[in-house]
C-alpha cells in the first residue's frame, strides 16, 4: 500500500472481530513501530500483546487498578472492567518506558510512543487489519502500572484494540487544511 493513501483511507474501528493478525504479521508491524523517532536512541517503546484467554488477566488488572484507586467497586464497574479487554480480539498495551535523560524530557518518550502506535495502527491498516486506540482511566495511571507488574518508571498511555472489522465502517470526514495550518513565506 503506498504510504499516503494507507495514511489517509485509516480509521478507527470500534467493532471488531476474529482474525486478527499473525505473530508473524505483528512482527513485521513491530518492525515498523521501533521505526518511530526517538531522541537519544532511548527506545521507550514497549508493547503487552494480548490474545484470547489472556484478556481475562488485563480484565483481572484493569479490576485491581480500579480497586487501588479507590474506585468504589459495583457490580456494573466490575462487569465493565471485566467486558472492556473483550471488545476486541486482541490488545496492545502501550507502555512508556521513561528514562531520566537530561535532554529527553519524559513527554518527549511518550510522544515518541504514540509515533510507534500509530505506525503499528498504519501497518495493521496496510495488512487489512483495523483497530481503534482506547485510553480512559486505565491509561495514565500508576495502579495500571502496578497491576500489569510492570517496573515503576513505566507509564501505560493506552490500548489498541485490534481485529478485523465487523459491521459499518464510518466514513472519513473531509478537513480543511486551511483549519489547521498555517504559512509563512
Amino acid at each position: 500500500m503506498n504510504t499516503l493513501k494507507a495514511i489517509h483511507s485509516r480509521t478507527s474501528v470500534a467493532i471488531l472481530t476474529d482474525p486478527v493478525p499473525s505473530k508473524e504479521e505483528m512482527e513485521e508491524i513491530y518492525k515498523g513501530a521501533l521505526r518511530a523517532p526517538d531522541h537519544a536512541w532511548l527506545r521507550p517503546w514497549k508493547f503487552i500483546e494480548v490474545r484470547g484467554n489472556s484478556r481475562k488477566r488485563l480484565a483481572d488488572s484493569f479490576i485491581q487498578a480500579s480497586v487501588a484507586s479507590g474506585e468504589e467497586m459495583t457490580q456494573e464497574l466490575r462487569q465493565k472492567l471485566e467486558k472492556a479487554p473483550y471488545r476486541a480480539p486482541m490488545v496492545i498495551v502501550l507502555a512508556a518506558d521513561i528514562k531520566e535523560h537530561p535532554k529527553v524530557p519524559k513527554i518527549e518518550q511518550i510522544i515518541s510512543l504514540g509515533a510507534s502506535a500509530q505506525n503499528i495502527l498504519l501497518g495493521l491498516h496496510d495488512f487489512g487489519y483495523s483497530a481503534i486506540w482506547r485510553t480512559g482511566k486505565m491509561a495514565f495511571n500508576q495502579h495500571i502500572t502496578d497491576a500489569l507488574k510492570l517496573p515503576a518508571n513505566y507509564e501505560v498511555i493506552g490500548y489498541l484494540y485490534v481485529g478485523t472489522p465487523s459491521g459499518h465502517i464510518k466514513s472519513l470526514p473531509e478537513l480543511e487544511l486551511s483549519d489547521h495550518l498555517t504559512r509563512w513565506d
